[in-house]
C-alpha cells in the first residue's frame, strides 16, 4: 500500500477520529503488526499539537503465556502504580486510540475461565476510574491488517497479497478517498438525519423478525435517543469514535426484552470465535443460549457479572452498507457490526439519554441504562430482517424491511 495513502489514513484517524487538540495527551493501544503505521499516527498526533503521545503495545502470545503461568490473584491484581496511572488518566483525560489488527483466533486454547476470574477481581477496582472518565474523553477505534487476520479473511491468498487486500478493504470502508474529511462530514450528516427521524417517532419498542427464527421485542427508555456517527465529549470536542461506522444506535431499557434472536455472523471475543449461536430473553435477561462453536465461551461471557446477561445496545445497520456490500466476513466486530443490525449484551451508553450532560451516571442508569464490565456486540441482521417500531401512542411503523431501511 502506498505510503501517501496510509499517511492520509493516519491523518484521518488523528484529525477526524480523535480530533486531537493542542496540548492534549494521546494514548495509543496497538498490536505489533504495523509499527510503521503506528509511527505515522504518532507523528500526525504531534503535528496536531499533542503534548505527549504514549504507545501501549499488545502481543497475543504473551497474553497466553501470562494467563498460563500466573495465578488468578496475580492476573487480577491492580498495583498501586496502576491505580496512579488510572488517576492520571482521570486528571488529564488523554485521547485514546485503539488500532486493531489482532488474530481472531489468537487466544485459542487459553484458559478463558481463568481470564474471566481475573477480570472479576480487577474490575471493581478499575470501575471508579472508568466511571470518572465516562463521556469526557475523545476516543477512536480503527484498524490495520495483521498477517494472521488477513489470512483469516482471505485464506486462499499468499500472506502478502492477503495483507494488501485487507488494506484495500479497510481503507475503502473507512472512506479514505480523495477527500476523506469531506466524505466523513457527509456521512455523519446522513446518519444524523436518520437518527433525527427515528427520535421524532417516540418509539416504545422494536420488534425484530427474520426467516432464521429471530423473533425478539426490545423495550426502549422514554428518555433515550438514537445516536450515530460523530460524538461530542463533555469537554465539548467533536470526534468520531469508530472508523468505520454505519450504525444508528440506542441503549434499550434494562429488563425489557422478550423472545429469541439468532446471530448471523461469528463473534470474535477475547481472541476466540463463537459461531452459529442464539440467545433467548425473558424479562430482559438471557435465560438460555447455545452455539455450534464456542458455547462455553458464550456462557462465560454472559456470566461475567449481573449486567452481562442484559442488553446494552440496539444498533440499526442496512444491508446496503459498504461493508455488507463488500461481501467480506472480517471476523472483527468493528467491521462486521457495521455490516448488519446488531445487539450488544452488557454495558449501555449513558450518552443515549436525553440531556445526559446534565445528569449523573447514576441517574442515567436509574432510568434503565444497563451497567456491566463487558460490552459485546453480536450481529443479527440479514436480508430477511424486518423491524417494526411500536410508538408510545400505539402506532406500528416499519423501520427495516427485508434488511434495509424502510424510510
Amino acid at each position: 500500500m502506498k505510503k501517501t495513502v496510509l499517511r492520509e489514513y493516519a491523518r484521518l484517524v488523528i484529525r477526524c477520529g480523535l480530533n486531537v487538540q493542542k496540548g492534549q495527551e494521546v494514548q495509543v493501544f496497538a498490536d505489533l503488526d504495523q509499527p510503521e503505521f503506528v509511527k505515522m499516527v504518532v507523528e500526525e498526533a504531534y503535528k496536531a499539537k499533542a503534548k505527549e503521545v504514549v504507545v501501549n503495545w499488545n502481543y497475543q502470545p504473551l497474553q497466553k503465556i501470562h494467563t498460563r503461568y500466573q495465578s488468578v490473584k496475580t492476573l487480577g491484581e491492580v498495583k498501586e502504580w496502576q491505580k496512579a496511572k488510572q488517576q492520571h488518566f482521570c486528571d488529564v483525560l488523554p485521547c485514546r486510540l485503539y488500532i486493531m489488527s489482532e488474530d481472531p483466533d489468537g487466544l485459542k486454547g487459553v484458559n478463558m475461565k481463568k481470564m474471566a476470574a481475573a477480570r472479576k477481581l480487577s474490575h471493581p477496582i478499575l470501575k471508579p476510574y472508568i466511571d470518572q472518565r465516562e463521556n469526557k474523553q475523545q476516543w477512536c477505534i480503527a484498524a490495520v491488517p495483521g498477517a494472521a487476520w488477513a489470512k483469516k479473511v482471505f485464506p486462499g491468498l499468499p500472506k502478502g497479497k492477503a495483507m494488501e487486500k485487507l488494506w484495500e478493504a479497510i481503507l475503502f470502508t473507512s472512506r479514505v478517498n480523495e477527500d476523506p474529511v469531506k466524505a466523513w462530514e457527509e456521512h455523519n450528516a446522513d446518519l444524523k438525519a436518520r437518527c433525527d427521524y427515528l427520535n421524532s417517532l417516540g418509539i416504545d419498542s422494536l420488534h425484530y423478525t427474520a426467516d432464521n427464527g429471530t423473533d425478539l421485542t426490545v423495550g426502549l427508555i422514554p428518555q433515550s435517543r438514537f445516536r450515530g456517527g460523530g460524538d461530542t465529549s463533555l469537554q465539548n470536542i467533536y470526534f468520531n469514535p469508530n472508523i468505520p461506522t454505519e450504525e444508528c444506535f440506542i441503549s434499550p431499557m434494562k429488563g425489557k426484552a422478550e423472545g429469541i434472536v439468532y446471530a448471523t455472523k461469528p463473534l470474535s471475543y477475547n481472541g476466540q470465535l463463537i459461531e452459529n449461536f442464539w440467545m433467548r430473553f425473558e424479562g430482559g435477561k438471557v435465560v438460555e443460549c447455545g452455539a455450534e462453536k464456542g458455547e462455553e465461551l458464550l456462557k462465560t461471557l454472559i456470566a461475567m457479572d449481573e449486567g452481562a446477561a442484559y442488553l446494552g445496545e440496539c444498533a440499526l445497520v442496512p444491508e446496503a452498507s459498504p461493508i455488507a456490500e463488500s461481501g467480506l466476513l472480517f471476523y472483527n466486530t468493528l467491521f462486521d457490526e457495521n455490516a448488519a443490525c446488531h445487539l450488544a449484551i452488557g454495558m449501555g451508553f449513558a450518552d443515549t439519554i436525553d440531556d445526559f450532560q446534565n445528569k449523573t451516571l447514576e441517574e442515567c442508569r436509574a432510568l434503565g441504562i444497563n451497567d456491566s464490565m463487558v460490552h459485546e456486540d453480536f450481529m443479527i441482521g440479514c436480508k430477511s430482517m424486518n423491524i417494526v417500531a411500536t410508538t408510545r401512542d400505539g402506532k406500528d411503523i416499519p423501520i427495516f424491511r427485508q434488511g434495509n431501511w424502510a424510510f
